[in-house]
């Protein structure tokens, strides 16, 4: 009977360390950055994220079709190989690069740039990537600043004096994310949004200026470019 308690007791010991048990996370390679996700929230993949993705998939679908109802496509003339639309654009996905050749040669625009980006897109997770997100004015905030716009100078001579012509879609929104990024680094009180650009990340800095830029190199290429890719104004002379 002894031992049959012995066994009981060892077991609800055991089960009540089970139940305690910790989480922990541990960096050998950056021991600094262990953390404990033991009071992280965590949920399940399934059903709470696939059926998400699924109402959003399924009302996506609903909206398409009933646009589709309403709306003709915007298509063009029967192909005709003896004539060759001028300008010539490719789908709105690919503005972005085709801006791109107004601006570098094929083999830079078509192969090199986008190259690069792939590249780096499929590296960045092999990167020793930290738990933390540190705030970029975290520490030494006058010395980043200064290290901010010498690479801003730095992005902005590139791209405007070793392309045929400075390409603006990529600069202008440089200065516009970097002069948002300043502000946080300035001792000024601006409530939630000095707070919010105090607080960001240099990643989210990076990929926020990428954004922009695609964006705009692709909405250049769709609504201000006429006949021999000239610059044209659309309210004006219309959207080719």
């Amino acid at each position: 009977m002894r031992e049959r308690d012995e066994e009981l007791g060892s077991q609800e010991a055991a089960r009540a360390g089970a139940d305690s048990a910790r989480v922990v996370v541990v960096d050998f390679a950056a021991p600094e950055l262990a953390g404990d996700l033991s009071d992280e929230p965590m949920v399940m993949t399934f059903p709470h994220l696939l059926v998400r993705e699924l109402v959003a998939f399924l009302a996506l679908s609903l909206f398409l079709v009933l646009v589709s109802l309403f709306f003709d496509a915007p298509l063009d003339a029967i192909a005709d190989p003896t004539r060759t639309p001028n300008p010539a654009k490719a789908p709105w996905y690919f503005l972005g690069l085709q801006e791109l050749l107004h601006y570098y040669p094929p083999v830079v625009a078509g192969v090199l740039l986008p190259g690069l980006l792939i590249i780096a897109l499929a590296v960045i997770p092999y990167f020793q990537v930290n738990v933390e997100r540190p705030s970029l004015w975290e520490s030494a905030p006058l010395r980043r600043l200064g290290l901010l716009w010498l690479a801003i100078s730095a992005l902005s001579t590139v791209f405007c004096f070793a392309s045929a012509l400075p390409v603006w879609s990529i600069v202008v929104p440089l200065w516009m994310v970097g002069v948002a990024m300043s502000t946080g680094a300035l001792p000024w009180r601006g409530g939630r949004v000095a707070l919010w650009l105090r607080t960001r990340s240099l990643p989210f800095w990076i990929f926020l200026w990428f954004l922009v830029s695609a964006t705009t190199l692709t909405a250049t290429g769709f609504f201000f470019r006429g006949p021999g890719w000239a610059f044209t104004i659309p309210w004006r002379d219309g959207i080719y």
